[in-house]
């Protein structure tokens, strides 16, 4: 007679329960799952070999066997084992055994078991996204060190407020990625630190082992600590969500700006045709929709995070499938979402231009020098500053009723306007005119983080250093997980050598 799975329920899973839910379950975790759950499996008969739960010629048998999975099997196996991937497993290492082990799955539960493998999972997604946000950051930094002296307006509320530079607003796209990448940094030491194997079903083991341990064995720096919380909580998931959410809220925000620069009446940048799009019945246009669909993208990453945490509220604080599985459906989602939004953003900053002619002659229109002429009145005239905003305001109108360009300013206008208000200003025709000149607008800023040239270039310098040390620290964290999970083979290869001889 075929082994029973449980004692409890005699029949196998509705087929429309099984269409519904179990089989796209383990379908999914079949094709992401399998490899952490292989590595789960080494370092639980390393731990039950340690603790001496395992003899060691039981331990090498096991992990021969565990080598021994064909993944393809599992799929045509599933339905005799409730479609359930841990059943499934543990059938088919038992079939590759020799001889049973008694002792093997003696004290296990699939609740950590499961919520291990998912963060496993995570942690594998997180870092390859890691790698991305890194190399599109350096795309910016590098197209930033091209722009510090190329002038462009910058906008507040929609109007235009005072002359940047293009290096100026890319270092504070630059500047999201980092703080962006910093948090990403913060929740993978979370997940590194939140192993939950060795929790069992809710309340711990009745067998010692070294958990601490058992979380080293597959690349973690600790076990969650805390029985309950390692197969109730999915924080990680939230963290997770959370700062895809942040990344992609800014990111909306600049892509907004772009989209404004690209328009018709803009005109700050362009693509090339194989990034653009046309009209099918205006044949005048050039539309770059790749920046719409980058937007858009971001409106999902949004949408996934509102969806984890919908599926956490309200629930009982115990191990959930609710929680573990429905809560978590669209993680693999988001993951794609962000690779596919990374992609274009690569392709957008690789390729856009911009148009400085058109740049700098928006920059002339305007009286930019308004901010500067009222500070100058204020400290070389002594005209209180909030009169010298008003005298400033009403000179530029005045400078517009007459003609005059903000390349041709007038002192004498200025003069006949201080007079109503008691005062004389100390400006020549020169100096007037360097206040509205295009040139010096950058060069008058003198503070840290400031339009100024030099200052610009001290952002880039800093981003540079920080981007290094995250670089490092993700590389540190990478190449340890992967050292732990070679090293839990090569145990396992050595024990069986050493049984052998």
């Amino acid at each position: 007679m075929r082994a029973q799975l449980t004692g409890r329920i005699q029949q196998s899973p509705h087929d429309v329960y099984t269409a519904t839910v179990l089989y796209p379950q383990f379908a999914y975790e079949w094709e992401h799952y399998v490899s952490h759950y292989l590595s789960i499996e080494k370092a639980l008969v390393q731990a039950y070999e340690k603790a001496e739960i395992l003899t060691k010629e039981e331990a090498v048998s096991l992990w021969t066997a565990i080598q021994g999975i064909e993944k393809e099997r599992l799929l045509e196996s599933a339905k005799e084992n409730m479609t359930d991937i841990a059943f499934t497993l543990e059938r088919e290492i038992e079939k590759q055994l020799e001889q049973p082990v008694v002792k093997w799955h003696i004290d296990r539960s699939r609740n950590d078991y499961q919520a291990c493998a998912q963060v496993m999972f995570a942690r594998e997604q997180w870092l390859t996204l890691i790698e991305k946000i890194q190399v599109l950051r350096d795309v910016i930094l590098d197209k930033a060190k091209n722009g510090i002296d190329v002038l462009m307006p910058g906008y507040t509320h929609y109007q235009s407020a005072q002359i940047i530079s293009v290096a100026f607003y890319l270092t504070a796209i630059s500047k999201h990625f980092l703080e962006t990448e910093r948090r990403m940094l913060e929740t993978l030491d979370a997940l590194n630190r939140s192993c939950p194997l060795g929790s069992g079903a809710m309340s711990g083991q009745e067998y010692p082992m070294d958990n601490h341990d058992l979380a080293r064995s597959l690349g973690f720096s600790a076990y969650t600590g805390h029985a309950l919380s390692a197969v109730a909580s999915r924080d990680w998931l939230l963290d997770i969500g959370g700062c895809l959410a942040f990344f992609a809220n800014n990111l909306s925000r600049f892509l907004t700006d772009l989209m404004n620069w690209g328009s018709s009446e803009y005109r700050f940048i362009d693509f090339p045709d194989e990034l653009t799009g046309i009209s099918s019945s205006m044949p005048q246009k050039r539309n770059f929709p790749i920046l719409e669909r980058a937007r858009g993208k971001t409106s999902h990453l949004l949408t996934y995070y509102v969806d984890f945490l919908l599926g956490q509220r309200n629930t009982a604080y115990s191990n959930l499938v609710e929680v573990s599985k429905e809560s978590s459906k669209n993680l693999l989602s988001l993951f794609q979402e962000m690779h596919g939004l990374l992609d274009l953003l690569k392709l957008v900053f690789e390729n856009m231009t911009f148009q400085e002619e058109n740049m700098r002659a928006c920059c002339s229109k305007d009286y930019y020098g308004g901010f500067s002429l009222a500070n100058r009145l204020t400290a070389q005239g002594g005209i209180p500053y909030r009169q010298s905003q008003v005298i400033a305001g009403r000179f530029i109108t005045a400078s517009i009723q007459a003609g005059h360009s903000p390349q041709h300013v007038c002192t004498m206008v200025l003069q006949k306007i201080c007079r109503e208000y008691g005062f004389d200003h100390p400006l020549t025709q020169e100096e007037l005119q360097a206040l509205f000149a295009v040139d010096s607008a950058l060069t008058m800023k003198r503070s840290i983080g400031s339009t100024h040239p030099e200052a610009v270039q001290e952002v880039i310098a800093l981003q540079t250093k920080e981007a290094i040390h995250f670089d490092q620290a993700a590389n540190r964290i990478s190449a340890a997980i992967k050292q732990k999970l070679e090293e839990l083979d090569t145990w396992m290869t050595s024990e069986g050598k050493e049984h052998k001889a």
